[in-house]
């Protein structure tokens, strides 16, 4: 594998080449292409290895008995994905999908975390980058928890609006889903967040172009 891409990723950068082919061959668990809407994990399954992804993006995915869908998180192109439950060797509670046509590196990570793995200055980064993984994936349920506990169709949309532009810095800003994305990931019908996004931007508090959008300030 290229060393210019895997350095090129948050969690293998400022790694030597010889320290991160070190690495690969420790925890290295294959790599695997996978076309878009393609399932990289389904509920129940074993997951033996934490996904790196090397290009495109997934979403985590979850369906409850009826067969409604809540998009539950994005993961971006550098992210890992499924490392709690090949950590806890634990079947997946929630299916994950390509959202595009995209590349993965599988990671024992678990093995960063041994005795003796711990004695490799190496190891003991990408083990803290490992947690810090976790942390952010708590970090982003936690905000998603914030949108959805909100009692109207409007106040979860500003939620999650208000939460892009701030991260842009920019009342300019895109988001990373479609209509129907944003609607599963809200837990929201569709057909309603839609009326609802007219009537924000007639109240002039918003406007928007497919996945761009522009929030106002109210005098």
């Amino acid at each position: 594998m290229k060393y210019k891409l895997l350095a090129a990723l948050p969690f293998f950068q400022g790694i030597a080449e010889n320290d991160l082919q070190q690495i690969l061959d420790t925890i290295h668990g294959g790599v695997m292409k996978y076309e878009k809407n393609a399932f990289l994990i389904h509920v129940g399954q074993t997951v033996p290895a934490a996904g790196l992804i090397l290009s495109g993006t997934a979403h985590i995915l979850r369906e409850d008995f009826w067969g409604n869908r809540t998009i539950v998180a994005e993961i971006p192109k550098g992210a890992l994905f499924a490392e709690t439950y090949a950590f806890l060797h634990a079947p997946a509670e929630v299916n994950v999908q390509a959202a595009s046509d995209m590349e993965v590196l599988y990671l024992h990570l678990q093995k960063l975390l041994t005795p003796a793995a711990m004695q490799n200055p190496t190891f003991t980064l990408l083990a803290h980058r490992f947690l810090q993984s976790f942390a952010q994936r708590n970090l982003t349920l936690t905000r998603k928890i914030a949108h959805i506990t909100c009692r109207t169709t409007r106040e979860k949309l500003l939620s999650f609006l208000s939460l892009y532009a701030q991260e842009a810095g920019n009342p300019f800003f895109s988001i990373p889903f479609n209509r129907q994305q944003l609607a599963d990931y809200l837990a929201i019908d569709r057909s309603a967040m839609c009326a609802e996004l007219s009537r924000m931007k007639q109240d002039g508090l918003l406007d928007y172009h497919k996945n761009q959008f522009r929030l106002f300030r109210q005098n």
